[in-house]
């Protein structure tokens, strides 16, 4: 088994009704959502299985003598000590070969909150198999991301993380403006609007390549509580 700390938006905020018509699934129960979308099939098999989600601490087994339920209980104590937080602006990116979700500038208070993420969770984490590692390492990962994934477990932390919520796999450089001006149709909703960050989930993949589901979703405190 492995988890993950994610955040996802609420099982029926708009924005995740509208991923999982795209993706085809929907993380919360598991279940398959028939989509009309035309021309995604194929392209979403990766981000279907991890279901829609901006990463925080990427999927990591389990430490020795840490459970499931510890780490959730972990997770619910952090997000009561942290206020939620908006993005001001969110946009549709391409990273690569790939489209997610993504803010339209960078963020101090997302990639702080990211990295407290990665840090306070650490102790939940089993170190990284030689094969988990020589598969990050196909990336060609520069001398910083190898030192961060084999110090966190992951390359993309820290001052090499950019939040994104992904939509795709690889697009066939062929498809890229087709599948644009899909994506710019059934999100149009969500880009050039804020994106409230109200909440830290825990994500589980039961067995190596089974699809990640939604375990647990716990509340970050609200600014008029805090005070």
């Amino acid at each position: 088994m492995r988890a993950a700390l994610y955040f996802t938006p609420s099982r029926d905020s708009d924005l995740t009704l509208a991923a999982a018509e795209w993706l085809g699934r929907d993380p919360f129960t598991g279940e398959s959502v028939v989509s009309d979308v035309s021309g995604s099939d194929g392209l979403v098999d990766a981000p279907r299985r991890y279901g829609f989600h901006g990463t925080l601490k990427a999927p990591f087994a389990l430490a020795d003598g840490k459970s499931l339920e510890q780490l959730e209980q972990a997770a619910a104590e952090f997000a009561a000590s942290r206020c939620r937080f908006t993005v001001p602006e969110l946009a549709l990116g391409r990273l690569g070969s790939f489209f997610a979700l993504v803010p339209a500038r960078p963020c101090d208070a997302l990639n702080a909150f990211a990295g407290d993420v990665v840090r306070h969770f650490e102790p939940f984490r089993a170190p990284l198999s030689d094969k988990d590692l020589e598969r990050r390492r196909k990336s060609r990962l520069s001398p910083r991301q190898d030192a961060l994934l084999c110090e966190w477990g992951y390359p993309y932390v820290f001052e090499e993380f950019r939040f994104h919520m992904t939509l795709t796999g690889s697009v066939p450089a062929e498809q890229f403006d087709d599948v644009e001006e899909l994506l710019k149709t059934s999100f149009a909703a969500f880009t050039g609007k804020p994106l409230p960050i109200d909440a830290l989930a825990v994500f589980v993949e039961t067995e190596p390549g089974a699809a990640f589901q939604v375990q647990s979703r716990h509340l970050l405190v609200s600014a008029e509580t805090e005070e």
